[in-house]
């Protein structure tokens, strides 16, 4: 539920989120791996980049704690409490239109092709 979440924030996320310390906590949580973590430093000069390219990469990873993961780095971070303020209050009725989303655009049941 978490990564219906995340994707439907994609935008707020990164244009809002400066990502150096959220690469940091999934780096320690073996959530990406350095050479991930090294491509990422590469665009540490744009904020917004390197956030569109961690998102890209954690839709794209198999990594089934990605998300849980990416919550915890968000929640630790005090001047991003609004963004856990909008994860935690996703309505009923948010929710139910992104699973209808999903299921519409793979009917077959296998979302994991909906996330790349």
């Amino acid at each position: 539920m978490l990564k219906l979440k995340f994707r439907k924030l994609h935008t707020t996320v990164v244009s809002d989120v400066d990502p150096v310390n959220i690469i940091n906590f999934l780096f320690q949580e073996r959530v990406i791996s350095i050479d991930q973590t090294t491509a990422l430093q590469k665009t540490r000069n744009d904020p917004k980049r390197q956030c569109t390219e961690l998102m890209n990469r954690l839709h794209a990873s198999s990594n089934p704690q990605a998300f849980v993961k990416l919550y915890l780095a968000v929640k630790r971070e005090s001047h991003l409490q609004w963004l856990i303020d909008k994860i935690d209050n996703f309505d009923q009725q948010s929710l139910i239109e992104l699973l209808q989303q999903l299921y519409i655009s793979e009917p077959t049941g296998n979302l994991k092709a909906t996330w790349r």
